[in-house]
């Protein structure tokens, strides 16, 4: 008897039947769809204690979950039900386990011992020291830089795809360099592994190998760990699923819990397969489904489901909730992007008239750049928030690139500025930069360079910065929207010298050039788009709103949920066009955005966008919007 098996908890009193299943029943394989808001971690928190009170050593349990934080959190929970200080129960990310394991099995697979982790930014480093051993460093290669390579060769890892192949995939901009990559990355890891590192992903490969090719330890390690939990299957990748199911051994007592309808980050690597295949790997797998919804009132809970029963693929299921019927989530039709900022503005400061929080509010959009109108109305009225998911508006470095050109030409004394774009020339650094503004500045026309003294190397690029300033000091009159284009013609060259991912940067300009098209002077945009973003204080009282893409937003809730910009070719996605696996993703993208509302929905989408990129109008709701208007009240914005 261990020391917990004296505990008796009221399991009836805090769970419902389904979870009450999932709780007692420890041996076999078993699959726990957890629905949205459906309680899973009190689930996997009560079944542990369960467990423990039921004589299962702790030693002999393993619970895997995608943050180490997530796995302590629950642990230390269940520690508190069984009123100890600390479990004694294995729990942790995959790479974490991965790692421990190694520590006491590397030397079967030959590895150096004791080995080194590298974490990406340690990663990062050592693909530049041989990046520049190989000569790929100078700048007329444009090599990719090290972030970029870290990038190819962490996805080619979590995606099973040799590194030819994820070029050819996901970075075909960069094909030229396919040969001298493949180089890299051969060098990376023999340097890696003469040297006993290992980075991220090499803990999963290791660890994979290990359990698969050493039928002796991986019988070990299911012999230590009898009963193993994985949280959150829905988010992993190829490598851990099958790390997964080598973890159930003879003893297959294993349970892995997820929601195949918030699989959302193929990105990553996350395959929606290891969910969805996942009962056809035993042959007695048990199906739990928790379907009661606690978060959210019924009318938005029905409103998902009917958004999901249109789904291609996945485990039905019907989520019910409890709670007060509540009112129908809003959908709210807006002229333009300006005018839905001023809707979702309007209405959150309504909301906090009336005595709402605004750490209990949140605006979710699909891309980072979607809520760039919006942060510019919140600053305007003084709303205070945080932004997850992507870069604050203008916080991005090549936006602040061409912010400087438009506050050089609206203002020819405004000297940070000035050395900023003077060090984007090639060939210029930092005193001569100092030295060429101290000259220009005190000429009649600044914005001539043709005389500056520099270098024989920046000659041409002063001389290309210089007749691109005139340019557009011919348009400085005007509506701004043909200063920015002059502008950005000139920037283009340079972006893409500058940033392997060139061709995602040259999208967002484009949604800030939409920004200027309602301002008619450059003076009076620049003044309104470079307000002093609100300060952020700390504490329950005074917690800013939350500006959040969905990805970002997973897991998490509020009272009020705004998704802003449910547009075809927004959300979904323009790629999701591609395939019907993307666009299947892009339906469970919205799910689980309408999910994270506790009590008020708003889905709102503007009328019209021109789209710059594809050079057409979007002005079609979202489909998925559509197929739920029904559930909706319908509004429709003016002024």
């Amino acid at each position: 008897m261990n020391k917990f098996q004296t505990i008796k908890i009221n399991y009836e009193q805090v769970l419902n039947k389904a979870q009450i299943t999932a709780v007692k029943e420890f041996y076999g394989p078993m699959l726990c769809i957890a629905g949205a808001g459906s309680g899973k971690t009190g689930t996997l928190t009560y079944r542990v204690a369960c467990m423990l009170e039921n004589g299962i050593a702790p030693e002999n349990i393993l619970l895997l979950t995608f943050t180490r934080k997530a796995a302590e959190n629950m642990l230390n929970r269940v520690a508190k039900l069984l009123g100890s200080e600390k479990i004694n129960v294995a729990g942790g990310t995959y790479h974490g386990f991965a790692a421990k394991m190694l520590s006491i099995y590397g030397k079967y697979l030959n590895l150096n011992m004791p080995f080194s982790v590298l974490d990406e930014e340690d990663s990062a480093g050592v693909i530049n020291l041989l990046r520049n051993e190989l000569g790929l460093n100078k700048t007329e290669l444009r090599f990719p830089n090290k972030s970029t390579l870290c990038k190819i060769f962490s996805k080619a890892a979590n995606l099973e795809l040799s590194v030819a192949d994820t070029i050819n995939n996901f970075y075909e901009h960069l094909s030229d360099y396919t040969e001298d990559i493949i180089k890299l990355h051969k060098y990376f890891n023999t340097y890696k592994s003469n040297n006993g590192l290992l980075d991220f992903d090499d803990l999963l490969l290791y660890f994979y190998k290990l359990l698969s090719e050493f039928k002796e330890i991986r019988d070990e390690i299911c012999d230590k760990y009898k009963f193993v939990m994985a949280d959150e299957y829905q988010d992993t990748n190829g490598l851990q699923g099958k790390i997964t199911l080598l973890l159930a051994g003879e003893h297959q007592n294993i349970m892995v819990v997820g929601d195949d309808f918030q699989s959302i980050y193929s990105f990553r690597g996350a395959k929606i397969e290891n969910i969805l295949t996942f009962q056809n790997q035993f042959k007695n797998c048990k199906i739990i489904k928790l379907e009661q919804n606690y978060r959210s009132q019924p009318l938005i809970v029905e409103t998902a489901n009917k958004l999901m029963a249109k789904a291609k693929e996945g485990y039905k299921k019907k989520l019910f909730s409890l709670k007060d019927k509540g009112s129908a989530p809003i959908l709210a039709k807006c002229g333009d992007e300006d005018q839905q900022a001023r809707f979702v503005t309007a209405a959150i400061t309504d909301l906090l008239n009336k005595g709402e929080r605004l750490n209990e509010i949140a605006v979710l959009f699909r891309a980072s750049h979607h809520a760039y109108a919006i942060e510019t109305e919140l600053n305007r009225v003084g709303i205070s928030y945080v932004k997850w998911g992507g870069t604050k508006f203008l916080e991005a470095s090549h936006l602040k690139d061409v912010m400087a050109y438009l506050k050089v030409i609206n203002n020819p004394n405004d000297k940070v500025s000035w050395l900023r774009i003077l060090l984007l020339s090639e060939g210029i650094g930092s005193v001569s930069a100092s030295n060429i503004y101290s000259e220009l500045i005190a000429r009649e026309c600044p914005y001539d360079l043709s005389e500056v003294k520099c270098s024989v190397k920046a000659r041409k690029s002063v001389g290309e910065l210089s007749e691109m300033l005139l340019r557009a000091l011919n348009f400085k009159g005007e509506a701004p929207i043909k200063v920015i284009e002059t502008v950005c013609d000139y920037y283009a060259d340079i972006l893409k010298a500058n940033y392997d991912d060139y061709p995602r940067r040259l999208k967002e300009i484009d949604q800030f050039a939409l920004i200027a098209e309602k301002y008619s002077s450059l003076h009076e945009f620049l003044t309104e788009i470079t307000i002093e973003p609100p300060r952020v204080n700390s504490g329950s009282s005074t917690a800013p709103l939350i500006l959040s893409t969905v990805h970002s937003a997973k897991g998490l809730e509020w009272k009020t949920v705004f998704v802003v910009s449910a547009l075809e070719g927004l959300f979904p996605s323009k790629n999701a066009a591609k395939s019907l696996a993307e666009y299947e993703e892009e339906r469970r993208l919205m799910y689980v955005a309408m999910t994270r509302a506790k009590e008020n929905l708003i889905v709102s989408y503007p009328a019209y966008i021109y789209d710059h990129s594809s050079r057409s109008a979007l002005t079609r709701v979202s489909p998925f919007v559509k197929e739920i208007s029904d559930c909706m009240e319908t509004w429709e914005i003016s002024g």
